[in-house]
């Protein structure tokens, strides 16, 4: 059975008590529904954005670089089927080997709005990271943190829930500005909102475009961009966001193909 028939038949109720969880012995992945307290609109999700932004953490280092364990977390949609498929990849941050992958597929789980788009994807995120035995380390995004209007990006609100230290590592300055860093690997320069430094732009080979690099929770900005580089030894974007794309991506063929 796919995940489209089975979502069809939760819709319709003809299930009984069939419930998300339940349908990874069908098809080989977890999946996830959105939690009923979950923001609905967004009027009260900007209001848990503003209720939880005040505790994002700023003032600590975070771990050394290639130290520990690092996680990448990405996601994917089929916008057709209305699903999320999310990936969490745990490398050895010394070797960047892999020591544990895990999926979770979902319902999206907010409408598209730009600034609001955490919402989508979070509980399907948390999902695969409820999934993994060891634990994650530092969490890597494909997103922002604090380089968002609100100051509350994926990163940053990954962050608050899990109390993990968090990174965004994004491929576009969305609507802040920057002057171009240097051509060569590890030239950065300021991410700015007006005046105001909310990331950098950070260049982890040489010439090619630079990344955005941006706190997400529990590290600091000189660390995020030294993490960055760290999981960038040969590519444009860190290993832990490639490993986590291609995965999540398996993720979202295998389920709903």
């Amino acid at each position: 059975m796919r995940l489209e028939q089975l979502v069809d038949a939760l819709d319709r109720g003809g299930v009984g008590q069939l419930k998300y969880e339940h349908v990874c012995k069908a098809i080989g992945v977890t999946i996830t529904g959105t939690p009923a307290d979950w923001p609905r609109d967004e009027e009260r999700a900007r209001a848990l954005q503003d209720e939880l932004r005040t505790r994002v953490v700023v003032d600590e280092p975070g771990p050394p670089p290639g130290s520990g364990l690092v996680t990448g977390v990405d996601v994917a949609y089929d916008d057709e089927r209305d699903v999320v498929a999310a990936a969490a990849v745990v490398l050895d941050a010394a070797t960047l080997e892999v020591v544990e992958e895990a999926t979770a597929v979902g319902r999206v789980a907010f409408p598209y709005v730009p600034g609001l788009l955490a919402f989508r994807e979070i509980p399907t995120v948390l999902a695969a990271l409820g999934e993994l035995t060891s634990g994650p380390g530092l969490v890597v995004c494909d997103g922002y943190g604090l380089a968002h209007p609100r100051r509350f990006g994926l990163a940053a609100h990954l962050g608050v829930l899990t109390g993990l230290p968090v990174v965004g590592v994004a491929k576009n300055p969305f609507t802040f500005t920057y002057e171009q860093p240097g051509p060569r690997r590890g030239d950065s320069s300021s991410l700015l909102d007006g005046g105001e430094e909310v990331g950098r732009a950070l260049r982890t080979q040489d010439g090619v475009k630079p990344v955005f690099v941006s706190v997400g929770h529990r590290v600091s900005l000189s660390n995020a961009c030294a993490h960055t580089l760290r999981l960038s030894p040969g590519f444009r974007l860190p290993e832990t966001t490639r490993r986590a794309d291609a995965l999540c991506r398996k993720a979202l063929r295998e389920a709903t193909g």
